[in-house]
């Protein structure tokens, strides 16, 4: 079966490396369906701000892309969305310079229907894509290195966020906000 699903993420990834103006009409609908900005669904707030954020490394960059499905999969409790998130970035991380790490910690995500040994393995995917992505740099835009102290059974971990407010990982809806921003990345 994963090969089967192989070619379909291969091309959904290819996918996200495009910033085409697609997003901008989903927003642009969002928005006037709405009247408000602030009332945007979540994913047209998502495609804004990739539009602000843009890692100088094109692969890894598109690895950050199915990352943020990633996190918002984790945040909602979304095994399914998450294991997804995770085949394209094991695909994306293993043509990726140094991205073996990377393609390991996805690979356990895509492979488990457990969500506390997903979200061990995110937190391991996390602290690799952080190295990387500080490496790299940005070349525009701004990411928050976001720390949870509670999380791993106390031991704290962290995990790259496009805005301050917090959105927890690690504890979803039982502790949304819990967390806090040890750095950034410009």
């Amino acid at each position: 079966m994963k090969t089967a699903i192989a070619p379909l993420l291969a091309v959904l990834f290819l996918a996200a490396c495009s910033n085409g103006n697609v997003s901008k009409e989903k927003e642009s609908n969002v928005a006037d369906s709405s009247g408000q900005e602030k009332g945007m669904a979540i994913d047209a707030t998502v495609t804004d701000q990739s539009e602000r954020i843009q890692l100088k490394d094109d692969k890894l960059n598109a690895i950050y892309e199915q990352y943020n499905h990633l996190t918002s999969a984790v945040v909602k409790g979304d095994v399914k969305g998450a294991r997804l998130a995770g085949n394209a970035i094991e695909t994306g991380a293993r043509s990726l310079s140094g991205g073996e790490k990377i393609a390991l910690n996805a690979a356990k995500i895509a492979a488990t229907a457990d969500l506390e040994t997903l979200r061990i393995a995110f937190s391991a995917l996390s602290n690799d894509l952080i190295v990387l992505t500080k490496k790299s740099g940005l070349d525009k835009g701004r990411l928050y290195i976001d720390f949870c102290p509670m999380a791993m059974n106390g031991k704290g971990a962290y995990w790259l966020s496009r805005d301050k407010a917090m959105q927890n990982p690690y504890f979803g809806e039982k502790m949304l906000t819990c967390g806090e921003v040890k750095g950034t990345i410009q």
